[in-house]
């Protein structure tokens, strides 16, 4: 299910959401150079966060192999920035576009229904409150975490909270066929919140060896559904709420 358009027009222009894009793209062209050679692994490394370093689990030197024969090895201290510094980071184009998609598709509304100084503080805030919960359930893990998906999470979390009922258009593989469904935003939001749930499940039970953070998504978007009602402006809600949604006839009336 891919979502790629809503029925939720924004009032104002989302300059922060974009803004957020814009650092993201150009952090991942400049700092970890497009994905290739030795500045993704340094990047992810270096400015990514390591749950057991964060925790103070983990001695410093400790090893955590990175491919190519690259090792990444733990600092000393806690290294409280990199909660900050992994938001902006990803592991691969994939992992960008599609963090970038998401938060340009529901990151507008979120913007606006509470204006860009406090969209800044709600985005940081929920990017926090997702690497802190990966965290805690890994407080030992010497594996790197990165990309902007735990604050984009809470974006979504907001969303579900004042747009329940929005009309959200998707493509949806049947067989090898793509079809464009539209569902209402409470739907597919709490469809992708279950994967998330369930796959930090099999996470637990399962041996460490990297891939997706998704008690950082359930940290996030658990801080969006929380926050959002002190961060959004009834005034700002009022004036682009969409219509309830209503399932299209089949039939020809």
């Amino acid at each position: 299910m891919f979502p790629y358009h809503d029925e939720n027009e924004a009032q104002r222009t989302p300059f922060v959401t974009y803004a957020m894009i814009a650092t993201n793209v150009l952090v991942w062209l400049l700092v970890q150079g497009a994905g290739m050679g030795f500045k993704l692994a340094w990047s992810v490394c270096e400015l990514g966060l390591i749950p057991g370093e964060l925790s103070g689990l983990l001695r410093p030197g400790t090893p955590f192999p990175m491919g190519d024969g690259l090792i990444c090895l733990t600092d000393p201290g806690r290294q409280s920035s990199h909660v900050f510094t992994s938001m902006f980071l990803h592991g691969s184009w994939f992992h960008l576009l599609g963090n970038m998609w998401f938060l340009w598709l529901f990151g507008n509304n979120i913007e606006d229904s509470m204006g860009r100084a406090r969209f800044v503080v709600f985005y940081l805030a929920c990017g926090v409150a997702a690497a802190l919960l990966q965290v805690y359930v890994s407080p030992a893990s010497v594996i790197p975490m990165v990309g902007a998906s735990g604050a984009i999470s809470g974006v979504m979390g907001a969303y579900l909270v004042l747009y329940p009922r929005v009309r959200v258009y998707a493509i949806v593989p049947i067989g090898i066929i793509p079809i464009s469904i539209a569902l209402p935003a409470w739907t597919m939001l709490l469809y992708w919140m279950g994967m998330q749930f369930v796959g930090g499940l099999f996470g637990l039970m399962t041996e460490e060896s990297g891939g997706v953070a998704f008690w950082a998504h359930i940290g996030g978007f658990v801080a969006g559904l929380v926050l959002i009602k002190l961060f959004a402006r009834p005034e700002y809600v009022r004036e682009h709420r969409s219509h309830p949604w209503e399932p299209r006839r089949v039939a020809a009336r």
